[in-house]
Protein backbone atom coordinates (compact mmCIF):
# COMPACT_ATOMS: atom_id res chain seq x y z
CA UNK A 1 0.00 0.00 0.00
CA UNK A 2 1.55 3.26 -1.10
CA UNK A 3 1.79 6.33 1.08
CA UNK A 4 -0.07 8.54 -1.38
CA UNK A 5 -3.40 10.36 -1.08
CA UNK A 6 -5.96 8.91 -3.50
CA UNK A 7 -7.60 12.29 -4.20
CA UNK A 8 -4.80 14.86 -4.14
CA UNK A 9 -1.78 12.70 -5.02
CA UNK A 10 0.25 14.02 -2.07
CA UNK A 11 3.13 11.69 -1.23
CA UNK A 12 6.22 11.61 0.97
CA UNK A 13 8.51 14.65 0.78
CA UNK A 14 12.19 14.97 1.63
CA UNK A 15 13.77 17.61 3.83
CA UNK A 16 16.28 18.16 6.61
CA UNK A 17 16.34 17.70 10.34
CA UNK A 18 18.26 20.74 11.58
CA UNK A 19 19.98 20.39 14.95
CA UNK A 20 20.77 23.18 17.39
CA UNK A 21 24.33 23.27 15.99
CA UNK A 22 22.82 23.63 12.46
CA UNK A 23 23.84 20.12 11.32
CA UNK A 24 21.45 18.95 8.61
CA UNK A 25 20.46 15.32 8.17
CA UNK A 26 18.00 13.96 5.62
CA UNK A 27 14.51 12.97 6.69
CA UNK A 28 11.16 12.08 5.10
CA UNK A 29 7.93 13.95 5.75
CA UNK A 30 5.08 11.43 5.41
CA UNK A 31 1.54 12.64 4.65
CA UNK A 32 -1.09 12.28 7.37
CA UNK A 33 -3.19 9.60 5.67
CA UNK A 34 -6.38 8.25 7.15
CA UNK A 35 -8.94 5.78 5.83
CA UNK A 36 -12.25 7.50 5.15
CA UNK A 37 -15.61 6.24 3.96
CA UNK A 38 -17.03 8.87 1.61
CA UNK A 39 -20.59 9.06 0.33
CA UNK A 40 -21.38 9.93 -3.29
CA UNK A 41 -24.77 11.60 -3.64
CA UNK A 42 -24.90 11.11 -7.42
CA UNK A 43 -24.18 7.37 -7.33
CA UNK A 44 -25.85 6.67 -3.99
CA UNK A 45 -22.83 4.62 -2.86
CA UNK A 46 -20.12 4.90 -0.26
CA UNK A 47 -16.43 4.40 -1.07
CA UNK A 48 -13.47 3.67 1.20
CA UNK A 49 -10.49 5.82 0.24
CA UNK A 50 -7.16 6.55 1.92
CA UNK A 51 -6.85 10.34 1.91
CA UNK A 52 -4.95 13.04 3.77
CA UNK A 53 -6.54 15.02 6.55
CA UNK A 54 -6.20 18.16 4.41
CA UNK A 55 -8.17 16.47 1.60
CA UNK A 56 -10.87 15.55 4.11
CA UNK A 57 -11.18 19.20 5.13
CA UNK A 58 -11.31 20.18 1.43
CA UNK A 59 -14.16 17.71 0.88
CA UNK A 60 -16.14 19.37 3.67
CA UNK A 61 -15.44 22.84 2.29
CA UNK A 62 -16.16 22.13 -1.39
CA UNK A 63 -19.36 20.18 -0.80
CA UNK A 64 -18.58 16.48 -0.87
CA UNK A 65 -16.89 13.79 -2.90
CA UNK A 66 -18.73 14.44 -6.17
CA UNK A 67 -17.80 18.12 -6.40
CA UNK A 68 -14.12 17.51 -5.61
CA UNK A 69 -13.53 14.43 -7.74
CA UNK A 70 -15.13 15.86 -10.90
CA UNK A 71 -12.89 18.96 -10.78
CA UNK A 72 -9.71 17.05 -9.83
CA UNK A 73 -6.96 16.46 -12.41
CA UNK A 74 -6.67 12.87 -13.63
CA UNK A 75 -2.92 12.65 -12.95
CA UNK A 76 -3.47 13.33 -9.23
CA UNK A 77 -6.12 10.65 -8.76
CA UNK A 78 -5.46 7.00 -7.99
CA UNK A 79 -6.81 4.33 -10.38
CA UNK A 80 -9.66 3.63 -7.95
CA UNK A 81 -10.57 7.32 -7.74
CA UNK A 82 -10.42 7.58 -11.57
CA UNK A 83 -12.93 4.76 -11.82
CA UNK A 84 -15.25 6.59 -9.41
CA UNK A 85 -14.81 9.80 -11.42
CA UNK A 86 -15.79 8.05 -14.66
CA UNK A 87 -18.88 6.58 -12.98
CA UNK A 88 -19.94 9.99 -11.63
CA UNK A 89 -19.42 11.72 -15.00
CA UNK A 90 -21.43 9.00 -16.79
CA UNK A 91 -24.28 9.28 -14.29
CA UNK A 92 -24.30 13.10 -14.56
CA UNK A 93 -24.35 12.89 -18.39
CA UNK A 94 -27.16 10.34 -18.23
CA UNK A 95 -29.31 12.55 -15.97
CA UNK A 96 -28.58 15.64 -18.10
CA UNK A 97 -29.67 13.83 -21.28
CA UNK A 98 -32.92 12.62 -19.72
Amino acid sequence: MSRRCELTGVGPMVGHNVSHSNIKTKRRFLPALSPATLQSEVLGQSFKLRITNAALRTLDFKGGLDAVIVKAKDENLSPRALKIKRQIKAKLAETAAA
